[in-house]
């Protein structure tokens, strides 16, 4: 896997996709930016800024806010890696946030995406 590559990637580019899939399956853009705040400690114009200023996925979890500490509570499978074996912590981060996407157009309750 290209970890270099995919740190270069803009989260702009991304974050359609995120919609996408979650639409699809009959959730909203909404749910989507509310597993971002949770995970990332944006809000809706922090958000917006990342995407206008196009910035990379090392960018953008670099100057987030705050990591949720509850995240060491995500586990499962990713892309054929194990979430929580990621060593790389941006790569991680990375992960959690389409492991959080794919758990939302999979169904799952807020609650439980958001593990309160």
């Amino acid at each position: 896997m290209d970890n270099a590559r995919i740190f270069r990637t803009t989260f702009a580019s991304v974050y359609p996709l995120y919609i996408q899939k979650a639409e699809r399956k009959g959730r909203t853009k909404a749910e989507v930016d509310e597993i971002i705040f949770w995970l990332t400690g944006y809000n809706k114009q922090t958000l917006q800024q990342q995407i206008n200023n196009k910035s990379d996925f090392k960018s953008f979890f670099s100057l987030a806010p705050q990591i949720n500490p509850n995240v060491s509570k995500i586990t499962g499978v990713i892309c054929g890696y194990r979430v929580e074996e990621i060593e790389d912590k941006l790569m991680q981060k990375i992960r959690y946030l389409d492991k959080l996407v794919d758990e939302l157009a999979k169904g799952k309750p807020m609650e439980k995406i958001l593990r309160k």
